[in-house]
C-alpha cells in the first residue's frame, strides 16, 4: 500500500539547505497498523507529508496504492488524497467559520455527491458528535474537534490514514478516548494506518513500530 524507496529530501532553511530525509526505505502491507517514533525534528511529520503527496521527495521513489506520487501533477495529487487518504492532525484542522457539519460534509461536495450532508451526518453519529452538528469549532472541546477531523478522515472510506500526533493537545482520558475511536474505526473500514505519536502505549497498540533518527529509520520492532 505504501512504499518508499531510497527517499531523500532537503528543504530550504535560514542557515541554507537541511537534508531532512537521508535514502528513507519503508514498505507497509495493505490493511497494516504501523506506528512511527523518533526524536523531534528526526523527519517524522516530513515522512508523513511525502506520502500524502504534500511534500515532494528531493530524489527517490514514493508509491501509494501502486502508483508513483512524483508521475501525478497537483491537482491529480489532490484527487488521489480526496480519494484515497484521511489525514489528521494534532491541530484539528477544522474550518472555524463551518459548523461540525459543513467541515465533514467538505470532501463530499469537492466530490460532488448529492447527499453530502446527509453523508457528514452518518459521520459525525459514528464518532457520537450527531448531536453537535450545528456547533463551530470554537464551541467545541479539544476531543470533539477531533472527532469531528476523524468523521471526517474516514467519511471517504479512506485506504489509508495517516494520523500526525492525534492526541498531542489532549488530556489523558481524552487521549484515551480519541485513540480507541481511531482503532475502532481503523478495524471497521479496514484502513491502512500510519500514525505518528510520541506516547510509546499507544504506539504499542499498532502491529508494527518504526523508529526513525536523522532521516533514517534506524529499526523497527514487530508486535
Amino acid at each position: 500500500m505504501i512504499t518508499l524507496n531510497d527517499i531523500h529530501l532537503k528543504l530550504e532553511g535560514p542557515a541554507g539547505p537541511v537534508k531532512v530525509l537521508r535514502g528513507l526505505n519503508l514498505s507497509i502491507a495493505e490493511g497494516e497498523t504501523v506506528s512511527v517514533v523518533g526524536p523531534s525534528g528526526s523527519g517524522k511529520t516530513t515522512m508523513l507529508m511525502v506520502i500524502a503527496g504534500l511534500e515532494r521527495a528531493t530524489s527517490g521513489i514514493a508509491s501509494v496504492n501502486n502508483i508513483d506520487l512524483d508521475s501525478l501533477t497537483e491537482d491529480q495529487l489532490a484527487l488521489f488524497r480526496r480519494e484515497t487518504m484521511g489525514i489528521v492532525f494534532q491541530n484539528f484542522h477544522l474550518i472555524p467559520t463551518m459548523s461540525a457539519l459543513e467541515n465533514v460534509a467538505i470532501p463530499f461536495e469537492f466530490s460532488g455527491v448529492d447527499d453530502a450532508f446527509e453523508r457528514a451526518l452518518q459521520g459525525l453519529d459514528s464518532v457520537g458528535l450527531g448531536h453537535r452538528i450545528h456547533h463551530y469549532p470554537g464551541q467545541l472541546s479539544g476531543g470533539e474537534q477531533q472527532r469531528v477531523a476523524l468523521a471526517r478522515a474516514f467519511s471517504i472510506n479512506p485506504r489509508i490514514l495517516l494520523a500526525d500526533e492525534p492526541t498531542g493537545n489532549l488530556d489523558q482520558d481524552t487521549s484515551d478516548a480519541i485513540i480507541d475511536l481511531l482503532f475502532s474505526l481503523t478495524d471497521q473500514h479496514n484502513t491502512t494506518l500510519l500514525l505518528i505519536s510520541h506516547d510509546a502505549a499507544i504506539g504499542r497498540r499498532c502491529q508494527r513500530e518504526i523508529r526513525i533518527i536523522d532521516g533514517r529509520i534506524s529499526d523497527e520492532d514487530n508486535s
